[in-house]
């Protein structure tokens, strides 16, 4: 299994609290979009919703998915993982085709959907890339969601967040202005993820870092020029314009890939209700300790101020 891979980064305490999640499937715009689905929806008093990045999917997150929704045995809350085009289990008639602002469509037309079942509270949270989305999803759906948990917030439009997003330097630092003006002309032209981005720090673990760069429904995955591009040149809303849920980084303090201080830095400039908590000893995938168990806390107490 996907999960059992991943799983034994974790310490060994903690792996045999990892539920199996059932496998579920959402019909949109023409594709079929797997959804693992972990907890009881008849007493679960809360959902959260895992936002995978660009070297993730639903397995590859799942054994942090019970951590950071606040409940060891999945036991009060729903958890919901889905799979972006191009990722996962998603099964993507056109590869070629997919763009960022379908990740985002994807997300905001989940948490309206949710909404439209009932009105327990929906937290958000954002791993990696998945931050950005989880953060402009919540300002587009507004009191459909009611927290938002990220372990990154990068502002491509910040030069240096740009550069950390692209550690492959092309031409002196220009891969990301490349892959900016290319779009239009290269666009269906699809090329593994794993030569565009140091995917060698996503973990301090390096074998854990390793299979995120060769599991071929993750960081293995091959994305087209146009996905790029449409990421790199896509307008966020602005943080001073930010009308969604609470936004709470949890950001990986060793974290040499995004370091922490790009995040902070946008952070700081959101309007509205923000909090930040630096994982301890975390890398950009937060398996270490003390990290992981602060990371298992601030998801506890969001979980108590969402119900309550």
């Amino acid at each position: 299994m996907d999960i059992d891979r991943y799983a034994v980064f974790l310490p060994a305490e903690r792996r045999g609290l990892i539920a199996e999640p059932r496998q579920t499937w959402m019909e949109w715009r023409g594709r079929r979009v797997h959804i693992a689905r972990g907890g009881d929806p008849n007493t679960a008093r809360a959902r959260g919703i895992l936002v995978h990045g660009g070297g993730g999917y639903s397995g590859a997150l799942w054994p942090l998915a019970g951590l950071v929704a606040g409940n060891r045995d999945g036991v009060g809350v729903e958890i919901l993982a889905p799979d972006m085009p191009l990722y996962g289990y998603t099964e993507e008639p056109a590869p070629t085709k997919v763009r960022y602002p379908d990740w985002i469509d994807l997300l905001c037309d989940i948490i309206a959907t949710e909404r439209d079942r009932d009105d327990r509270p929906i937290i958000l949270f954002g791993a990696s890339m998945g931050g950005m989305m989880a953060y402009e999803a919540a300002h587009r759906t507004g009191a459909m969601v009611d927290a938002v948990l990220a372990t990154c917030l990068l502002d491509l439009s910040d030069p240096a967040a740009l550069a950390a997003a692209s550690r492959i330097k092309i031409g002196g630092g220009l891969t990301g202005p490349i892959l900016r003006a290319t779009g239009a002309v290269l666009g269906s032209v699809r090329v593994p993820i794993r030569l565009l981005a140091d995917m060698s720090a996503m973990s301090r673990d390096r074998s854990l870092s390793e299979l995120c760069a060769t599991d071929p429904r993750g960081g293995g995955v091959s994305v087209p020029i146009g996905f790029l591009s449409s990421w790199l040149n896509y307008e966020h809303t602005p943080p001073e314009r930010y009308r969604g849920a609470p936004v709470t980084l949890v950001a990986p303090g060793a974290d040499t890939w995004t370091p922490p201080e790009l995040s902070v830095k946008f952070l700081q400039r959101i309007a509205g209700a923000t909090r930040t908590v630096l994982l301890e000893n975390c890398g950009h995938y937060p398996i270490e300790e003390p990290g992981l168990s602060q990371l298992e806390a601030v998801g506890r107490e969001m979980l108590e101020a969402v119900v309550t």
